[in-house]
């Protein structure tokens, strides 16, 4: 439950599990209204907030909509070298297709074409990128 769920008052629509221990602090709903409309730079926070979050997510949306998954992989690797994504990767395959949309098969598939053009290549269950700057270029292009 976050701040989308509290201005729109629906539920979130995702299940969330934590996979390690966490500590969480709650603020009730009814508080958090009197604090937003008693300080309205908190309430320009939580705007802000909300913004990039769609915007991040119009994004993702946008370029998985458009553009194949060979792309979208290599995507989403050139960004984590420059460690600058919102969400990281997955260390299982299944995992990673599943992140991507699709399935396993369709996943190594789009991962071979990555290898076929010297992009990547496959190490102990990882990606490593072989060539930066030609991952650069593809992903500023757009096309394999």
């Amino acid at each position: 439950f976050g701040e989308m769920e509290f201005f729109t008052q629906n539920p979130c629509q995702l299940d969330i599990l934590a996979q390690t221990t966490l500590t969480c602090g709650i603020i009730p709903a009814d508080k958090l209204q009197q604090v937003l409309g008693e300080h309205p730079r908190l309430a320009l926070f939580f705007a802000s907030a909300i913004a990039i979050d769609y915007q991040d997510t119009v994004d993702i949306f946008t370029r998985r909509m458009l553009y194949p998954i060979s792309y979208n992989i290599a995507y989403d690797l050139y960004h984590q070298q420059l460690d600058d994504l919102p969400v990281s990767g997955f260390n299982k395959g299944y995992l990673e297709a599943e992140r991507f949309g699709t399935t396993a098969r369709v996943y190594r598939r789009a991962i071979q074409s990555l290898e076929d053009a010297g992009l990547v290549r496959r190490s102990k269950g990882k990606l490593e990128i072989m060539d930066l700057k030609a991952l650069q270029d593809f992903v500023e292009q757009g096309e394999l």
